[in-house]
């Protein structure tokens, strides 16, 4: 784990190592770019705690995991052709058309919980912690010898 951190978030998560996770230098480079911008926007609206560690992790590989379905269907399209010579073979629906929608989908509820997303952002704010209050009724309300 990178404890140096991104504009003071590595004090508060640690960046994953993400060549350890990912093998492609492109794919490394895109994983760093999403956790710094997320990472950063976290911090500035005081978001950001250690209990996101791993949310974080699944939302920077649910993107990274989406480009690399998307550059695939891109090229290849979104349905597989059937194999020639094969008079049962049918056209079906690529697996990485099927794995790009399961990351969009996978992101956009990691979003809208983090408050990425736009009609989101303003649901997400820091918890509060309530201080309690003593009214002069608590007085009344105690039991005896408590």
């Amino acid at each position: 784990m990178n404890v140096v951190g991104i504009d003071g978030t590595g004090e508060i998560v640690a960046e994953p190592d993400w060549e350890s996770v990912f093998n492609d230098v492109l794919e490394i480079g895109q994983a760093h770019e999403h956790w710094r911008r997320i990472t950063t926007e976290l911090k500035d609206r005081a978001l950001m705690s250690p209990g996101n560690a791993h949310a974080l992790q699944r939302l920077v590989v649910a993107y990274v995991l989406y480009d690399r379905s998307l550059r695939e269907v891109a090229e290849n399209g979104a349905v597989t052709r059937p194999k020639r010579g094969n008079p049962k073979a049918i056209a079906r629906t690529s697996p990485h058309f099927v794995a790009m929608r399961e990351m969009a989908s996978d992101a956009a509820v990691l979003e809208a919980e983090f408050g990425l997303s736009p009609r989101r952002r303003s649901a997400a704010t820091k918890a509060e912690r309530k201080t309690k209050v003593t009214r002069p009724s608590d007085e009344f309300t105690k039991r005896k010898g408590s």
